[in-house]
């Protein structure tokens, strides 16, 4: 009898969990169908229509013309790719010889080293010295102030550690037997050991670089070099749309009732790329990220 009532309360948690959990499913997928729909439907109807919006009001591509009509967002797309690639390699380099170097347990000062750098996730130079720095280091207005200042995370260079830790260390007296230098260890045996791990910090720092839009507004000043969100920021928080909505292209009669479909489109043409990047990298997502987890 208690094992027959254990069971209907297992059932009834179960059935509380699954509606529970698709629950918060709807609540975090809906605002994004809600854009997608939103960024299709014809602007006259839109502007009238309350309540959810289950699929589009009418049908049309003219918002995401007129996104793409503008040469920034052109650029900004450009930029950000640029800025992502160039930054994540970078990150995933000098990362990796960091992490390489604190998990090295007959090095020189490691612990030292290891404090030194779990301060600077805490404490910080602050923005005023950091634009300073960047402006006598002569990168400011330049690519290199976007992908050099935040050449490594702490914590994320702290997981990777913990990943090159787990590597057994049999295969490193090995190599060093064959007469292999600490960049083949690494290069050779470590990191192709690590995939899941770098798998991850490819898909942190990458993304990222690809939200990244308050660094660019403080280190540089030309509209040509500005990445994709901070012209979408423009668009979205600045209520630029002039630009691209004018009498040529709508008429002027319907400049006021494109803005906020152009505020739809811009969102998806800002979320949509990496979104199709995470399910390449979501089979190494979840056991990278355990790696962090696990004790020394």
């Amino acid at each position: 009898m208690n094992i027959k009532k254990r069971r209907i309360s297992e059932r009834l948690f179960d059935g509380f969990n699954v509606i529970f959990m698709l629950f918060l499913v709807l609540v975090c997928i809906y605002p994004l169908y809600y854009v997608v729909c939103a960024s299709f439907s014809e602007p006259q109807y839109l502007m009238t229509h309350l309540g959810a919006l289950i699929v589009p009001r009418g049908f049309t591509l003219k918002g995401y013309e007129l996104v793409f009509k503008n040469p920034n967002v052109i650029s900004g797309y450009r930029n950000t790719i640029i800025y992502m690639v160039l930054g994540t390699t970078i990150n995933i380099f000098m990362t990796s010889l960091g992490a390489f170097v604190l998990s090295r347990k007959n090095a020189m000062l490691v612990k030292p080293l290891m404090v030194m750098v779990v301060i600077t996730m805490y404490f910080s130079g602050g923005l005023i010295p950091s634009y300073l720095l960047i402006q006598n280091l002569n990168m400011y207005n330049t690519i290199w102030a976007m992908v050099v200042p935040g050449a490594i995370s702490t914590y994320n260079m702290i997981v990777m550690r913990t990943a090159f830790m787990s590597v057994p260390s049999s295969l490193e007296e090995s190599a060093r037997i064959d007469g292999a230098s600490e960049f083949t260890v690494l290069f050779r045996i470590i990191l192709p050991l690590s995939k899941a791990t770098i798998a991850t910090m490819i898909l942190f720092y990458g993304v990222g670089h690809w939200n990244s839009w308050f660094s660019a507004s403080i280190y540089l000043k030309d509209n040509d070099k500005f990445p994709l969100q901070l012209i979408l920021r423009q668009i979205l928080i600045q209520n630029d749309t002039q630009s691209m909505v004018n009498a040529g292209s709508v008429g002027t009669t319907s400049v006021s009732i494109y803005q906020s479909l152009i505020k739809y489109c811009t969102i998806i043409v800002g979320t949509v790329p990496i979104l199709c990047i995470y399910p390449f990298l979501q089979k190494y997502f979840a056991k990278g990220v355990m790696v962090g987890s696990l004790k020394e």
